[in-house]
């Protein structure tokens, strides 16, 4: 059975993500689709809409056949890290491609940007360091750095997201000696950070997330044309069953107390603390009155949202920089879900898996998982008691979602 592997999130899986995963099986010749999905936060620092359990849900009911999270110490990172964990689970598992998303479509504009940048490394990393000095943002330092030493952008545009995390990618894949192959599928109507609507039927999974927030104040558009039947149906349970979704204000407090009551060697030792950020993150949550004004009054012109967002989220779930290790791959795979076409795949191939398969926490005792627990424990915090104690019992003993199709 060939197996084809994705990268997702799936917050939450729309008509662009269909198109992808099909596409992408098609590209591959594969009999089985694997998905490594971020759990409950995710790369941009930021809660998932829906927990992982109900996106595990949407990807197996739209055409994934297993899906593994990815553990938190990789999604919740920036693009290289997360790329790096995510590339080793798939090739521990035995894909033979890994199809991505990008701007570009065309996977010779990868090859000669990473060809070109391995022959031009110091002048590369000198020239992000430079930029970085000056005040500006590692992604825009990239960026700058890449288009002044090649002159132009006729290899790859690098200030575009999924082009970056296509770049880490092919990057991760080289690095680890990894048996994928690489494709690539161009993405269709929406840009990533699309906030309106670009098309009747495809639009970004940021501009349906401002849809279904602003449905929750009775004045939005309704998302059905943008996502398949399943998702849309596993929202409104989401909805109905825990009472709203989850987005950062939910956690305000919580980041709040954090903040306040650490002392500035505690706040240190966090990851991805550094140059006396600790010190503008306490003055902000003493003065902030909701996450949006806090994000206004830390945001600067080096540090980007996305990676202030990271930091809190890290800070929110006491993720130390000793916690967070520096191995460029995972040491297990943890099962969310599969299908009868999965199952099967598993049967014939777990064996020759790189790395143990967890299917049920409980069974699993070792302390590298610990951050994926107490990261389960937080999200679960958004909710009322009742509702709590349910969603961290589950994380314990939910057995992987088996959807027969």
């Amino acid at each position: 059975m060939k197996a084809v592997g994705l990268i997702v999130e799936y917050n939450p899986f729309h008509n662009g993500h269909a198109f992808h995963l099909q596409a992408s099986k098609e590209a591959a010749g594969a009999d089985v689709v694997i998905a490594v999905m971020s759990g409950n936060f995710l790369q941009r620092g930021e809660p998932a809409l829906v927990s992982k359990w109900y996106r595990t849900q949407m990807a197996l009911l739209n055409g994934v056949d297993l899906v593994f999270e990815l553990p938190y110490r990789f999604a919740v990172q920036k693009a290289e890290t997360f790329a790096s964990g995510a590339v080793s689970i798939l090739d521990a598992a035995g894909c033979e491609a890994l199809c991505f998303g990008s701007e570009s479509g065309d996977l010779t504009s990868f090859l000669q940007t990473i060809s070109f940048l391995k022959e031009n490394q110091q002048l590369f990393d000198a020239s992000i360091k430079q930029h970085m000095e000056n005040g500006v943002s590692y992604p825009k330092a990239i960026a700058l750095s890449y288009q002044g030493l090649s002159g132009s952008d006729q290899f790859l545009n690098l200030a575009k997201p999924n082009n970056i995390l296509g770049f880490q990618y092919m990057k991760a894949i080289l690095e680890q000696n990894s048996q994928l192959k690489p494709l690539t599928v161009a993405r269709k109507n929406a840009d990533y950070h699309d906030e309106h609507f670009a098309s009747e039927t495809i639009a970004s999974a940021t501009s349906i997330r401002k849809a279904i927030f602003a449905e929750e104040e009775m004045h939005s558009p309704n998302i059905e044309q943008y996502v398949p039947e399943p998702t849309n149906r596993l929202l409104q349970e989401y909805k109905q069953r825990f009472g709203s979704y989850h987005h950062w204000e939910n956690y305000w407090d919580l980041l709040q107390y954090k903040l306040i009551t650490s002392s500035a060697d505690e706040l240190k030792n966090i990851y991805e603390m550094e140059e006396g950020l600790e010190n503008r993150l306490v003055d902000a949550a003493l003065t902030s009155a909701d996450f949006k004004e806090y994000m206004d009054n830390i945001k600067t012109k080096r540090y980007t949202w996305t990676r202030l967002q990271r930091l809190s989220v890290h800070v929110l779930t006491n993720a130390k920089k000793t916690d967070m290790k520096n191995s460029i791959q995972a040491e297990y795979i943890r099962l969310l879900g599969m299908t009868q076409t999965g199952k099967d795949y598993l049967n014939k191939m777990k064996k020759h898996f790189s790395l143990p398969i967890i299917s049920k926490l409980s069974a699993y005792k070792e302390k590298e998982i610990l951050l994926d627990i107490k990261a389960a424990r937080i999200y679960a915090m958004a909710f009322p008691k009742h509702i709590r104690k349910q969603m961290i019992r589950q994380e314990f003993n939910q057995p992987p979602i088996f959807i027969q199709k």
